[in-house]
């Protein structure tokens, strides 16, 4: 039994017991005579007291006792909390978790893979009631310490929970869906014919997006009988361009060469999905002049890099934050499970983001192929073939 069953048991038991303190029988009996009158009486009382402590009530201050006494940890990775992607919007979850529920928090950043297992062994040892770890690359470390401490609970984004592992929630999306419409988009806003996709590692968790984007440019040359070419990705071979180096993710210059290579092979749309090498990408787009936009991932880039705003047109995003929050509060609450957690369009655990500054530049009919996509992929009648896709 984890520490927060444990404190609701003994607070259920204490109130148990102070129930029973104040049902003691009088020591002197009533008269026959007055009997039926005090019955009553006490059962006007007893209904009194029922109606001013109600269950809800109850409920709060139980929630609101344990609370004070949980605490939810959180493991970056090598990105670290501000990485204006993945990494700070799962960190967003645990601060609203934190604000909103009452909770005591904790985390720690890592600088590097060896840091993963040491780094949510730290957090074990502060006595965390949760750990949530972000990203594919923490999944073996994760699993190892949730079945090491099976009362702990464990939550990881991007990645699926474990087979056998009861402790451990995966927290997935399928971007697929939302880069699908984020391709078909890039499509549309196209002036050269070519747009480019570029990846910090060729791991699922950024493949997806790629395959994606590549489907929804291929539907949009078949919808309009258009010949928009991708660059950097190709979805049948499995291979196409990613960020050099020991650090991919965090190799910002990287990220700019990757996508001025796909710039100087005409490119005017890039979809970077390489995490704060990303940025990278959105320093060459700026560099140009207005002659390259860009689509951003995991978050709204508008939001998390405003500065790269203007060459924004929109993002495909994975409501990371929400799906931290709630897999805290299921813990807390005493309701927390196994079963993954599955972002889509349809229940909005993924999709693309405002346009914000391109609203005005993307055509209302573009915006209405866009709303209807959504609606056909949610509906079965477009299929993704992404093997990344979540099972």
């Amino acid at each position: 039994m984890n520490k927060t069953l444990l404190r609701l048991a003994a607070l259920i038991g204490a109130s148990a017991l102070a129930l029973s303190a104040c049902a003691e029988a009088p020591e002197t009996s009533p008269e026959p005579a007055d009997t039926a009158a005090q019955t009553a009486a006490e059962t006007t009382a007893a209904e009194t007291t029922a109606e001013e402590t109600s269950p809800a009530e109850t409920t709060a201050e139980e929630t609101t006792d344990a609370a004070a006494d949980y605490k939810a940890c959180m493991v970056s990775d090598a990105g670290g909390f501000d990485d204006k992607s993945f990494n700070e919007t799962a960190y967003a979850g645990l601060m609203r978790a934190k604000d909103e529920l009452g909770i005591e928090t904790g985390e720690i950043e890592s600088n590097a893979n060896s840091d993963f297992a040491p780094n949510i062994q730290s957090m074990i040892d502060a006595d965390c009631d949760i750990v949530i770890t972000v990203g594919f690359l923490l999944a073996d470390a994760t699993e190892a310490a949730a079945k090491q401490n099976p009362d702990v609970h464990f939550a990881i984004v991007d990645n699926n929970s474990f087979e056998g592992v009861d402790n451990a929630k995966g927290l997935i999306f399928n971007t697929a869906e939302s880069s699908f419409l984020g391709g078909y988009l890039a499509a549309g806003m196209s002036e050269t014919g070519k747009v480019g996709t570029f990846g910090g590692m060729k791991i699922p968790t950024v493949t997806i997006f790629m395959d994606g984007f590549a489907q929804g440019v291929q539907h949009y040359n078949e919808t309009k009988g258009a010949e928009v070419q991708v660059i950097g990705w190709n979805p049948e071979t499995q291979d196409g361009q990613f960020v050099p180096g020991n650090d991919p993710f965090g190799n910002i210059d990287g990220g700019k060469n990757t996508a001025d290579t796909l710039i100087s092979q005409g490119a005017d749309i890039i979809f970077p999905v390489a995490g704060p090498a990303g940025l990278g990408g959105l320093q060459a787009a700026q560099a140009s002049g207005g002659n390259v936009n860009a689509i951003w991932v995991d978050t709204d880039g508008c939001v998390s890099a405003a500065e790269y705003c203007p060459v924004l047109i929109s993002s495909v995003y994975k409501g990371m934050d929400n799906a931290v929050f709630d897999a805290i509060q299921a813990s807390l609450e005493g309701e927390f499970n196994a079963d993954p957690y599955v972002g889509t369009l349809e229940n909005e655990g993924t999709g693309l983001a405002d346009f914000h500054e391109f609203d005005g530049k993307v055509s209302d009919e573009l915006k209405a192929e866009l709303e209807q996509l959504k609606a056909d992929i949610i509906a079965g009648e477009i299929t993704i073939t992404s093997e990344a896709q979540p099972k």
